[in-house]
């Protein structure tokens, strides 16, 4: 039995579902988790949590309130000293054999510290690492984020990434691996079929037409993430409950969302095109939604340009989006446990 150090990143659902996917996995192994807010919530129904903040991506209208974000991560590199003693006393009670992080500021130096061996697993380092196709008015955001992951978030010895598509790595070489997403066993287990509702998932504080474009839709809707509120037209508003959603993905036409790495990556496996809206200033979801719609399958949109003239042009190419999802697989498991088990065995080192 190994003991891991397991930092992750507290903003929404989607890096404390890959953690929950990891530690449930090693179930022979025992977890020290190191997180705040939604992820902590999440992980403390079954593991051990040491709460510590670390920097938030607030978001407001669909767009990252960048003023509060930069503020916000001030204040927790201002405590970072303090943090990081706390951390490590955690760490050093109990007694970890390796450290995994995702997307956290705290638990890679405090692995260095201690000579831990470190494990960063997220789709996030394909900012850094991958060699990127961008369109000319994206590289000032690539670069700002480029810079925060780097200063951030890239403290570890080695990366395992989990991505829906395929670029070439910027700085290939024994210290990362690259696999098909991570998936967990809920979604694995499901049998997709074909509906005629469309799923829409909004994980943020969403922009004021939206509802108003799905009222238009000649389909039944079925919103998550928006709260239980009234029913408008053929929009329903669903409280979140983990089978619910899962069972309305599986039987979905298509999908309407943010451009979060999980949830893409979850209707692409199901075979279901995504129709992605990135929230503005948060790159890594301009990047899904930019390889979304150029590997063919799905669109990606934008606050400005969502209508329902543009939901029927996505609607009209939703057989060739199918067929450019069944050429692919999306489930890396296979992959990314092979890698997990080289880092905890000693077997995957970088000197």
């Amino acid at each position: 039995m190994a003991r891991i150090l397991y930092g992750v990143h507290g903003t929404g659902r989607g890096h404390a579902m890959l953690a929950l996917t990891i530690a449930r996995h090693y179930a022979d192994h025992e977890f020290l988790f190191v997180s705040h807010s939604e992820a902590a919530r999440m992980l403390s129904r079954e593991f051990r949590v040491f709460e510590c903040p670390n920097p938030e991506t607030p978001v407001t209208g669909h767009r990252v309130d960048v003023a509060a974000a930069v503020f916000g991560a001030m204040g927790t590199l201002a405590a970072s000293a303090h943090w990081t003693r706390e951390v490590r006393k955690a760490a050093e009670r109990f007694k970890p054999d390796a450290a995994m992080t995702d997307f956290e500021f705290f638990v890679p130096r405090v692995a260095r510290a201690l000579g831990l061996p470190s494990l960063s697993v997220g789709n996030v380092h394909m900012v850094t690492l991958g060699r990127l196709s961008l369109p000319p008015l994206a590289y000032a955001s690539w670069a700002g984020t480029a810079t925060s992951i780097r200063l951030l978030f890239s403290a570890a010895d080695q990366y395992l990434i989990p991505c829906f598509f395929e670029a070439p790595l910027r700085k290939a070489g024994a210290w990362v691996r690259r696999v098909p997403p991570l998936l967990r066993d809920e979604v694995t287990m499901l049998q997709p079929s074909p509906g005629d509702h469309v799923l829409v998932y909004q994980g943020h504080d969403t922009f004021p037409r939206f509802i108003e474009v799905l009222e238009q839709l000649g389909r039944p809707v079925r919103a998550y993430g928006m709260g239980s509120v009234a029913r408008r037209g053929n929009v329903s508003f669903m409280e979140f409950d983990e089978q619910a959603f899962l069972a309305d993905l599986a039987s979905c036409a298509y999908v309407i969302c943010g451009a979060s790495h999980t949830l893409i990556s979850e209707a692409l496996h199901l075979g279901k095109p995504v129709l992605a809206i990135p929230v503005a200033a948060m790159f890594e979801q301009l990047l899904n939604a930019l390889y979304l719609e150029r590997c063919g399958y799905g669109r990606r949109s934008s606050p400005r340009r969502f209508s329902h003239a543009e939901v029927r042009a996505f609607e009209a190419q939703l057989d060739a989006y199918r067929r450019r999802i069944g050429e692919r697989r999306f489930c890396g498991n296979e992959a990314a446990f092979a890698a997990l088990d080289d880092f905890i065995a000693a077997r995957w080192r970088h000197a």
